[in-house]
């Protein structure tokens, strides 16, 4: 089947930190919340429901930031958050820049709450070089959850064996892949041209 739409993660993907610590690496130095303190304390007991659409981000984490940094505002933890998770894979998204005018359509199939979903798609000016965004939080699920690609099949109205999905974690590209989808593991290694390529 001609692959109508290809679908494409967003973080380790188009967006690739050249720090292994991510955007938080420097976050202690630069704002004064240790990392492994701010993952425990709202990562990781509320950013389930928050990215998939069931609590507001600020909602939870002005809290939070009462509790552990209350020098530091929601705002100001946020915009670091999102200026230093912004490093685009420039290579890649001129691969798909050339592969949209082409016909083809290019849309992010991402994980996100709503907050970085609107920076991605207005700040970062994703919203014209994809023909659209499906993210968690909207959706009301996550990869590898089926529902989030059944979700997607719906919306768009492509059919699943027409539509080409890249992600960083196998687990998601064998969830794709189990709906029916032609998927590939994003590693870096090659081309998006090259993991294509694979499917004729």
């Amino acid at each position: 089947m001609k692959i109508m739409a290809i679908m494409v993660d967003v973080d380790g993907v188009l967006i690739v930190h050249p720090n292994s610590g991510g955007w938080a690496d420097d976050l202690e130095r630069d704002i004064g919340i240790e990392p492994s303190l701010l993952h425990r304390a709202f990562f990781a007991r509320h950013w389930h429901d928050v990215v998939n659409g069931r609590a507001a981000l600020r909602d939870r984490l002005a809290p939070v930031l009462e509790s552990i940094a209350p020098n530091v505002s929601c705002d100001t933890l946020i915009d670091y958050w999102f200026a230093h998770d912004a490093h685009l894979n420039h290579p890649l998204l001129a691969e798909l820049a050339a592969i949209r005018a082409t016909g083809v359509q290019v849309h992010l199939a991402t994980v996100q709450e709503h907050e970085r979903a609107r920076y991605l798609w207005n700040a970062l000016d994703f919203r014209n070089r994809f023909d659209a965004m499906h993210y968690a939080a909207d959706l009301g699920c996550s990869k590898p959850d089926p529902l989030f690609f059944r979700t997607i099949e719906s919306r768009t109205r492509f059919q699943s064996g027409s539509m080409f999905f890249v992600d960083d974690r196998i687990e998601n590209v064998e969830a794709a892949i189990a709906c029916g989808w032609s998927a590939a593991l994003w590693t870096g290694q090659v081309t998006l041209h090259s993991l294509m390529a694979n499917l004729e």
